[in-house]
């Protein structure tokens, strides 16, 4: 067994998993963010109350993992900034503890329990508050120099509009292609401040304004995502964050992506994500079993 863990900038959420994609949920408590030691307590009186108590731990963080040096960027969490998490994690724990940014366990997840099933390159996409990404093949993670692996959010891609990005580039797709991303658009096109849902529903209902702004979100979200796609050879893109609750506006990416790639296909590509349960823990489940279980898969 493994005890999961993830690790969000308000709750930690508990699992344990018994097999790859097997996962029992057994609830949340608040994230203790600025105090290491309390972070670890946490941890360890949760884990210390499960069936598991002495089986390895795996995470998955909202943050990115150096793959060379196990240092942990996660402003969400800022007790874990700059550490060696793994590595600070074992010693306090004194058990095996393997970490992994949320984005790649959503990747992971969707591999070994959802729309990614029997696939063997699996893109998984996040269109949340911004945009990520992850990259699997075989069943198992891709993860590049720095650990900044399928970032398809970040360069200066998008011609117009161009904004300014957190990142320090100028003309990301996350400063458009997100749900603050599509307020901005709305924003930028017609002056009026929007919610993500409130565009949406207002397209749905039949908006001239609404329509004009998910046209060039759909524009310059497939644009980008077919050349993802083109790169990396993905059969299938799972979709998670808020955005893709809203299956009209995945499905206007979908159909604009397949338009846009080399290798035509008639069945669907860029799908909602299928993981049942919190796809955070059932990806560090997957994880922990490759990483600590021979032949976990």
């Amino acid at each position: 067994m493994i005890n999961c863990v993830d690790v969000g900038g308000s709750f930690l959420k508990f699992g344990i998993a018994t097999g790859p994609g097997e996962v029992f949920s057994r609830g949340h408590q608040e994230t203790p963010t600025r105090d290491f030691d309390h972070f670890c307590r946490a941890l360890a009186d949760e884990i210390a109350r499960g069936p598991a108590p002495e089986a390895p731990v795996a995470l998955a963080l909202p943050g990115v993992i150096d793959p060379d040096t196990g240092l942990v960027t996660c402003a969400n969490v800022p007790c874990l900034d700059g550490r060696a998490a793994a590595r600070d994690l074992e010693a306090f724990l004194g058990r095996p503890v393997v970490v992994a940014n949320d984005a790649d366990c959503f990747a992971l997840a969707e591999v070994g329990a959802g729309a990614g099933r029997g696939h063997r390159v699996v893109f998984g996409a996040i269109l949340g508050t911004g945009v990520g990404g992850a990259l699997v093949i075989g069943g198992r993670l891709v993860v590049g120099a720095g650990g900044l692996t399928g970032e398809w959010g970040h360069g200066p891609i998008v011609a117009s509009p161009r904004f300014p990005c957190g990142c320090g580039q100028v003309g990301c797709l996350d400063t458009v292609g997100g749900a603050r991303g599509l307020e901005r658009l709305h924003e930028h096109l017609h002056g009026k401040r929007l919610g993500s849902r409130e565009i949406v529903t207002a397209w749905e209902e039949g908006s001239l304004e609404a329509s004009q702004t998910i046209d060039l979100h759909v524009d310059l979200v497939s644009a980008v995502l077919a050349l993802v796609v083109n790169v990396v050879g993905a059969s299938v893109v799972p979709v998670g964050g808020g955005l893709a609750r809203a299956h009209g506006l995945l499905s206007r990416i979908d159909t604009a992506v397949r338009s846009r790639i080399l290798r035509k296909t008639a069945g669907p590509l860029v799908v909602p994500a299928l993981c049942p349960g919190e796809p955070g823990l059932v990806g560090a489940g997957i994880l922990g079993f490759q990483t600590f279980v021979p032949g976990g898969h």
